[in-house]
């Protein structure tokens, strides 16, 4: 399913990534989206983590997705406290076909590491 160097790239970034088939099943979590939510939720619908509303949105961000091979990223929350913005992402096939999606942490905190600090 997702090759290694792909999977060595989603395992390593610190932000949470959660991936979904078009049943929103969830078929990967990384490593800090485990730690994020606190347990594996690969298998499960992504929908029994979201109340009905935000089911909804989900829905209408796919059907969104379908509409146009263009259509491949929506804004979808704002988390103050933790100062990230939270998107929807399309996923295609070579072909631009929609095979999924995935949820998308952006933190906008000023990186406080040294540069190159080999340290």
């Amino acid at each position: 399913m997702i090759n290694k160097l792909l999977k060595s790239v989603l395992d390593q970034d610190t932000a949470p990534v959660v991936i979904c088939d078009l049943d929103d099943i969830i078929v990967y979590m990384n490593p800090s989206a485990i730690e994020h939510y606190h347990k594996d939720l690969t298998g499960k619908s992504v929908k029994d983590c979201h109340p009905p509303k935000a089911n909804d949105m989900i829905d209408k961000v796919v059907s969104w997705f379908r509409e146009s091979r263009d259509n491949n990223i929506m804004y979808t929350f704002r988390n103050d406290k933790e100062n990230k913005d939270v998107y929807m992402v399309a996923l295609r096939d070579e072909d631009g076909t929609l095979i999924g999606y995935y949820e998308k942490h952006e933190y906008r905190n000023r990186e406080t590491s040294k540069l190159y600090n080999f340290s």
